[in-house]
This record gives C-alpha cells, structure tokens and sequence, in this order.
C-alpha cells in the first residue's frame, strides 16, 4: 500500500501528487484539484482568499479510514490526499486527491467518494475572506457545487 495523507499549511503541488500516485500497472489515474474560485458577493464584494483550519489531529484520522475504507471498495493501487490550511488565494488549490487503479472507472468512482466524503466528515473548516476584509463561514457540501 502506498498512500501520501497530509494536512500542509504550504502550497499544494499538482504534479507531485500526480507522480506519487502513478504506477505502471495503473490503467487510470484520476485527479481532482479542488481551487479557490473568484465569487462575489451579491453585494459586490469579492472573494480573495479562503482560510482553513483543520483538527489536525483528528482529520488525519480520518483521512485514513477514508482510505482504508476506499481500498475495501475499489483496487486502488496508490492514493494521494493532501488538504491546505491556512490561506488560500483565488486561482490556488486547496485539495488534491490522486487516485490509481487497474481501469479508469474504478479511480474516477474511488477518487469521486474521497472528496464526498472529506468534505463531510473531515474536520477542516473554510471561511471565505472578502475584499473588504469580512470573513463569513462556509457550511460544508456534500456531493453538491462548492
């Protein structure tokens, strides 16, 4: 087994994750890069940045029974979960999950139910900050748009 979980509180890098997840005997590898999108409020502010705080501890946790239960389900063969905290600037990723397997519809379906189920039951919090220096804080999404 080969699995890279981390929390960073530095830039995430795409094409690491995408190396640590490759292997030769995958047929597909899928990669979802969850970013900082540019929004405004109806109000006109502007989003500049989100700010997350994670349970570090915890969210590792259970970042790896994601994992763990991921393996039960489908034949992964590497997995790459890796979260920011801190701030994140519009434009700049926030999460990576890289996940390969034998065949393509298994790593689409693994790395689909990843990112379904961090975001609900990972302990990491965004706040979103807007151009007048407001914070407002997110309710988490569960296979939804955000």
């Amino acid at each position: 087994m080969s699995d890279w979980i981390e929390i960073l509180d530095t830039p995430l890098n795409a094409a690491d994750c995408i190396s640590r997840a490759s292997d030769v005997t995958a047929g597909g590898i899928d990669v979802f890069l969850g970013t900082t999108r540019a929004e405004k409020h109806p109000d006109g502010r502007e989003l500049v940045a989100l700010d997350y705080e994670a349970y570090d501890e915890m969210a590792i946790k259970q970042l790896h029974d994601l994992a763990r239960q991921s393996r039960e389900r489908w034949p992964i063969i590497k997995l790459v979960i890796v979260h920011r905290k801190g701030r994140v600037d519009v434009g700049h990723a926030s999460v990576i999950i890289a996940v390969s397997c034998p065949h393509r519809v298994e790593s689409f379906e693994a790395c689909r139910y990843l990112i379904d189920q961090l975001k609900a039951v990972v302990p990491i919090w965004k706040k979103e900050v807007w151009s007048d220096e407001s914070t407002s804080w997110v309710e988490p999404s569960i296979g939804t748009q955000g």
